[in-house]
């Protein structure tokens, strides 16, 4: 892509997250959220291939259906109570249609089932800020409206969620799905918190945007997006290995690693708010996504691929991939959980 195309639809992505950030009329907002999806639909489907351009419609559609529902919540909200203020909700009718159309935005279930499609598509990169950056917005939105929300629905989404994240990765083999549905995962554990902490709400998706980008960055460097793949992987690269598997652990929220800190955040929380039997259901799904996490381990670092050869190993020339990006999101990765109490002062 053209490096002068390619800097006018990163800094329109930049400039759509920002207007919904910093906006406090719908109309703002709704045109925050579309100038990033239009952005990003060129990004997705640069490499002209069929499931590209697939993935790149089926984005489009539903994104365009998710815009066009808050739209309309908010114009039934200004049409009941002349205010087109985002902290002025207080048609409930027009909340559940906005909530429901955020959800769609960001891949809830049971409206999720675009994402994994999606994210199949894509490559690594675009996979990436699809799964990271694209959620910033829509989230602004819901930390926004949460507070006028019905806690029936938003407990719903979140528990739905997670078990749909933990089920539906269980049987894939490829890693864009599984992170997919590793996504729909984490996006239930914040939507189940959002009314009673909004600032756990904020960290658990900070926490998941560095554990994401970790793993996407990882997989680009060692060029995978199969499981079958991942098996040879070790002979490649054993540092990247070790490091990879610690990655996907911390992903699946085991201590002592960063993964660990929003989970245990929120099922305090839950628990504080007098929700034991939430609080286990979600620690129950958190154990179904464990498994996918710990198979992805388990090929990565304790199988050897078939091999029907017996000759050296083949020349492998230095990769000119630029590993920072991939050393710092690491790093956050797995070494986050003793400055909880830092995060916690800064963010209370």
């Amino acid at each position: 892509m053209n490096p002068y195309v390619l800097t006018i639809l990163l800094s329109s992505l930049g400039l759509g997250t920002t207007l919904t950030f910093a906006s406090s009329h719908w109309l703002l907002a709704w045109m925050g959220l579309e100038i990033n999806t239009l952005a990003i639909t060129p990004l997705m489907a640069q490499h002209h291939h069929p499931r590209a351009v697939e993935a790149t419609t089926k984005y489009f559609l539903t994104q365009a259906t998710a815009a066009a529902m808050i739209l309309f919540a908010s114009t039934t909200n200004a049409w009941v109570t002349g205010e087109w203020s985002i902290n002025d909700m207080s048609s409930p009718a027009a909340n559940t249609m906005l909530m429901t159309a955020l959800a769609l935005k960001i891949g809830l279930a049971p409206m999720h089932f675009w994402m994994p499609e999606v994210l199949q598509g894509l490559d690594l990169l675009t996979g990436l800020i699809l799964s990271t950056w694209q959620k910033l917005a829509p989230f602004a939105l819901i930390v926004q409206t949460a507070q006028t929300v019905d806690p029936l629905l938003l407990t719903m989404l979140g528990v739905a969620s997670t078990l749909v994240g933990g089920w539906g990765g269980l049987n894939q083999t490829q890693l864009r799905k599984i992170l997919a549905y590793s996504s729909i995962a984490h996006m239930g554990w914040m939507i189940i918190v959002v009314q009673y902490a909004p600032q756990l709400t904020l960290i658990a998706l900070g926490t998941y945007i560095i554990m994401t980008s970790a793993a996407f960055l990882t997989l680009k460097i060692s060029l995978t997006t199969k499981v079958s793949t991942l098996a040879t992987a070790w002979s490649k690269s054993p540092v990247l290995a070790s490091t990879t598997a610690l990655v996907l652990l911390s992903l699946g929220g085991l201590p002592p690693l960063t993964g660990f800190l929003p989970k245990w955040m929120i099922l305090q929380e839950l628990t504080k708010q007098d929700l034991p039997i939430i609080a286990t259901t979600m620690a129950l799904a958190a154990l179904i996504s464990l498994y996918f996490y710990l198979r992805l381990c388990y090929t990565m670092t304790l199988t050897v691929s078939p091999n029907t050869t017996n000759s050296t190993t083949p020349w492998r020339v230095q990769t000119t991939q630029t590993s920072i990006p991939l050393a710092l999101s690491i790093v956050a990765t797995l070494g986050l959980l003793p400055m909880t109490p830092t995060i916690l002062m800064l963010t209370t």
